[in-house]
């Protein structure tokens, strides 16, 4: 699965397709307190963008990926764990 959920945390791996931005969005809205980790991801559809967005929640890990994390942190304006 691209999109792992967990208690409190959504993890997001390998390429994240515009097919879970839906399911995203609703996991977000049902779990107000929950952490994102990006870690392990290498690609994300920009509808997913746009719910991280929106959702503004504490960004736990960011992609190994220097260029996809420059690109999502000057983005992402959230606050961050990491």
């Amino acid at each position: 699965m691209p999109i792992e959920y967990e208690n409190d945390r959504v993890v997001f791996r390998d390429r994240v397709s515009v097919e879970e931005a839906d399911t995203l969005l609703q996991w977000l809205q049902d779990h107000a307190d929950a952490t994102v980790d990006l870690g392990p991801c290498l690609q994300m559809h920009t509808a997913n963008l746009q719910v991280l967005l929106v959702a503004r929640r504490a960004i736990v890990a960011w992609p190994k990926d220097p260029l996809f994390q420059a690109w999502l942190t000057s983005t992402l304006d959230v606050p961050s764990e990491a």
